[in-house]
């Protein structure tokens, strides 16, 4: 089943790459990035953490937490993070709980061989914990961008909203 905009976001519980437990649950009231991505220290997914890292303070100023997903061990997102100096937490999800529950774990094709993997896809998620957008073509050195302005342009039009109820 496929996950869409308006749907509540599903719940879990994964540790990071210091052994640090995040529930989703815990990010109520803020922005939720939530971007899968297949392997730690690769080029694409290098490229994207390291983008996201770089635009941190202008994340932080419109309340988003950004929590990395993939099915790699604590161990090796401890390295990538320290590597990278790596701001956020990436989470690790080795039974493949999260990517199967967010339909992100599926058949892929790299050089004309199938096979199974984490696709990479993000989700932005409000602050009442339903998905605000999902992120299903990411283009690695983008994407933080594309966010940003996803937010600024999710949060200009809740304001006008909320003073149209009041006039």
């Amino acid at each position: 089943m496929a996950l869409n905009a308006g749907d509540r976001a599903p719940h879990f519980t994964l540790p990071d790459q210091r052994g640090k437990r995040h529930k989703l649950s815990s990010y109520r009231g803020k922005w939720v990035l939530l971007y899968f991505y297949p392997k730690d220290d690769t080029p694409g997914c290098t490229k994207e953490a390291c983008a996201l890292r770089d635009h941190m303070a202008a994340f932080e100023k419109l309340n988003v937490a950004i929590l990395g997903v993939s099915v790699d061990p604590i161990k090796s997102h401890a390295r990538f993070a320290e590597k990278y100096k790596l701001p956020f937490p990436l989470l690790s999800d080795e039974n493949k709980q999260v990517v199967n529950l967010y339909g992100v774990w599926g058949k892929k094709t790299f050089m004309g061989r199938e096979y199974e993997g984490t696709h990479r896809m993000s989700f932005l998620i409000d602050p009442q914990g339903k998905i605000a957008k999902v992120y299903s073509k990411v283009k690695p050195a983008e994407h933080a961008e594309e966010v940003l302005n996803d937010v600024r342009e999710l949060l200009s039009s809740q304001r006008s909203s909320s003073v149209t109820r009041r006039s």
